[in-house]
């Protein structure tokens, strides 16, 4: 894998573990998460 291909994917991943971080600041997401989660069982 060259380095730019590297330093692309990496930033990408930080974009998207950004974004994951903010919508767990939410917390009506998070209470619909754990809806839905404890819906399964």
């Amino acid at each position: 894998m060259k380095p730019i291909q590297k330093t692309l994917l990496y930033a990408s991943l930080a974009v998207v573990l950004g974004l994951v971080f903010t919508l767990y600041t939410r917390p009506d997401f998070v209470m619909t998460l754990a809806n839905q989660v404890w819906g399964c069982f």
